[in-house]
């Protein structure tokens, strides 16, 4: 069965007019659920996780300031929501939805997380709308634990996850690989183990090939027993944030072409969301729910 994290938490209340479109998290699995793409049952509800698991990836001075809301207004800028106790509470529970999500992938094949793809948040500080990396302290969880030996994460969000190339930079047993927009934030890039910058506007068709043709010999090179699929929607031309040209059938044939590949490989995989602001709502949950219908369709 498709095991998806999903809590109410995740739509957390914002001052009006914010770019973050919070209401994603609570209009996704509606419409997963009113188009029958899912049941009640597809959803499991994440917890406050050990704090163990987070501060194996996570500075415990920066994880106790968070908690304390200690961080400096510099900091606070940087993460760009306004603090609070129950922001916090939620980002710790969209990292056990996806700390859940690695033990469900090991039993179905798959997981999904209706929020996380928290891939700014940097061991000892957050940015951009990250605080915690969920996929991070996943792949941490997998490691510690003995689940997994060599894990690779695919990052296909518009913006480079340079919070995961951070974390990871000294680390053999996981594989960071990003393909974003070489125009978008950061600015200052991290170094992934494998970063494809593309240019402004890249079309669905050039975009695919270059996927088509890396993501299989990386497979075969890196030889993963897991693999962290993070799959933003803002690669869209109409994204606000991002740089690209991608149509929305573009983005669900690369969810397509990521899911069967790993589903070939029979490599577990668990999907976190990440970003996307195209001014329509519709079309980000669109956009979203053919990643959980890509997933249903081929593992179910």
């Amino acid at each position: 069965m498709l095991k998806i994290a999903y809590h109410p938490i995740y739509k957390h209340p914002l001052p009006e007019g914010h770019r973050f479109p919070m209401e994603k998290y609570e209009l996704l699995p509606q419409q997963l659920i009113h188009e029958g793409t899912c049941t009640e049952e597809n959803f499991f509800e994440p917890e406050i996780p050990n704090d163990k698991h987070i501060v194996a990836v996570h500075d415990p001075e920066y994880f106790y300031d968070l908690l304390n809301i200690m961080i400096s207004p510099k900091m606070a800028r940087k993460i760009g929501f306004p603090l609070s106790e129950d922001l916090v509470e939620r980002e710790r529970i969209i990292a056990d939805g996806t700390i859940k999500g690695c033990d469900f992938a090991l039993e179905y094949g798959i997981a999904m997380n209706i929020a996380g793809g928290t891939h700014h948040a940097y061991s000892d500080h957050g940015e951009a709308f990250c605080m915690l990396n969920d996929q991070a302290i996943g792949a941490r969880y997998l490691l510690n634990k003995g689940l997994a030996k060599k894990i690779l994460i695919v990052d296909l969000d518009v913006h480079q996850g340079n919070g995961s190339a951070e974390i990871f930079q000294n680390d053999d047993a996981v594989f960071t690989f990003s393909m974003h927009g070489e125009g978008n934030y950061p600015f200052k890039k991290e170094k992934s183990d494998l970063d494809i910058p593309l240019p402004k506007g890249t079309t669905d068709e050039t975009y695919l090939s270059i996927l088509k043709e890396k993501l299989p010999r990386l497979i075969e090179s890196v030889q993963p027993d897991f693999i962290f699929y993070l799959c933003g929607v803002d690669i869209l031309e109409s994204d606000k944030l991002g740089t690209l040209g991608m149509t929305i059938e573009g983005c669900k044939k690369r969810d397509e072409y990521v899911l069967k590949t790993c589903h070939n490989f029979k490599i577990p995989v668990q999907c976190s969301m990440g970003g996307g602001y195209s001014p329509d709502i519709k079309v980000i949950v669109e956009a979203h729910a053919n990643t959980f219908r890509v997933a249903q369709n081929l593992y179910f």
